[in-house]
């Protein structure tokens, strides 16, 4: 392991938690990043030579190089990665009875640029920068030692790898993995399309807010809008809602809510809509349409923060619709995973949504994302999701 230098006073930020270390950072006369490659492990250190951390390079980036290591020399070996899957997994094991979770969350599991999530005897792996794909067969090793898995698939096609020209094909790399694998959540069960749907085939972030659905949706109509598979849908009906409508405008996703409804013997409560959102709302509108409960949970619309004014702009226009079809009296669930839009703003694109649509709206709980997407003090884009659960008055 080589030393990457920073410049003087450069070092503050990771002298306080923090794990990137930015290319103008970089003390370039004793470090020049045009001699490392991608992966390449070094000890960062201050200007004054004192140890910072182990980091794996990514030369040709904004964030140069991940710490892996805080304040500590060490190899990014199999046992470095057994150790810190063994801390991740006795984390899940604390919070969860079952294994089905968000097993690494990449650097609030100091394992920068990783994330492995678990269906029960199966693992999906992603590895989203060039620098972390070139430690694989140690990672890989270290799961099958630590998780003793029948199967991991390897994921390739998520965002970040296709902005960095990465390969995005995917890939059984142990054992065998069935199309669609098992899951349980809030004791709801699911099949998850691993290899072909969305991120690595389900979405263990929104599990919390989920299951405090229940009180809210026992009797009632529900609509989830960006249904997918139909995780909120599917345990909305679970949970004793007598009629469930999923609207995606995927017809794969919705025979996805169609399978997991007949697993839960629920197919009498859930109908599915195909169409957009922004089409197919204002047609239920014109059609009379109501429910006691609306759910929407959105794509990110603010992928950036060049995006944010656009992306608030479709999150009040979706709130004004789901609040024009839902009844006096009835619960407004409003989801976002866009990191650049803070839970302030989200309330506040609620409130302006609920002006323009005559009506008012109390908070009535708040979610956020699980245990198993621990967030990391230091690193406020660790931090993403946000479920805001709101009466129409």
């Amino acid at each position: 392991m080589v030393d990457l230098f920073l410049r003087k006073g450069a070092d503050r930020r990771l002298r306080g938690g923090h794990l990137w270390v930015y290319s103008n950072e970089v003390e370039t006369s004793r470090s020049a990043l045009g001699n490392f490659h991608a992966g390449d492990t070094v000890c960062v250190r201050s200007a004054d030579a004192k140890l910072l951390g182990s980091a794996y390079m990514e030369p040709q980036a904004l964030i140069c190089a991940r710490l892996y290591a805080p304040g500590e020399q060490h190899p990014l070996d199999e046992a470095f990665f057994r150790s810190r899957l063994e801390t991740a997994l006795a984390g899940r094991q604390s919070a969860f009875e079952k294994p089905f979770y968000r097993l690494v969350y990449g650097d609030s599991d100091t394992l920068p640029g990783l994330v492995v999530d678990r269906f029960g005897d199966y693992l999906v792996v992603q590895l989203n920068n060039e620098g972390i794909e070139r430690h694989r067969e140690p990672l890989l090793q270290a799961l099958i030692t630590t998780l003793k898995p029948r199967g991991i698939l390897l994921r390739g096609d998520s965002r970040s790898r296709r902005e960095q020209g990465l390969s995005d094909d995917s890939e059984v790399v142990y054992g065998d993995v069935p199309r669609q694998v098992p899951l349980e959540e809030n004791g709801v069960q699911f099949l998850a399309p691993v290899y072909d749907g969305q991120k690595t085939g389900w979405f263990y972030d929104h599990r919390m807010s989920r299951a405090r659905l229940a009180p809210w949706v026992r009797g009632k109509s529900v609509l989830d809008v960006y249904s997918y598979i139909g995780g909120w849908g599917i345990q909305a009906a679970a949970f004793g809602a007598t009629d469930v409508c999923c609207v995606d405008s995927s017809a794969r996703a919705l025979e996805g809510v169609l399978a997991n409804a007949r697993l839960n013997d629920l197919e009498s409560r859930v109908t599915v809509r195909r169409g957009s959102a922004k089409e197919t709302m204002p047609a239920m509108c014109t059609d009379g349409r109501q429910f006691d409960v609306v759910i929407l949970d959105p794509p990110a619309f603010i992928q950036r923060k060049k995006d944010l004014k656009k992306g608030i702009a479709a999150y009040r226009r979706i709130n004004e619709l789901g609040l024009q079809l839902l009844k006096s009296g009835g619960l407004l669930v409003s989801g976002s995973c866009s990191m650049h839009l803070s839970r302030a703003d989200l309330i506040s694109t609620m409130q302006q949504a609920a002006v323009r649509a005559g009506c008012q709206l109390r908070v009535v709980e708040q979610g956020a994302q699980g245990p198993d997407h621990p967030i990391h003090p230091a690193i406020p884009e660790t931090e993403y999701l946000k479920a805001i659960f709101a009466r129409k008055l």
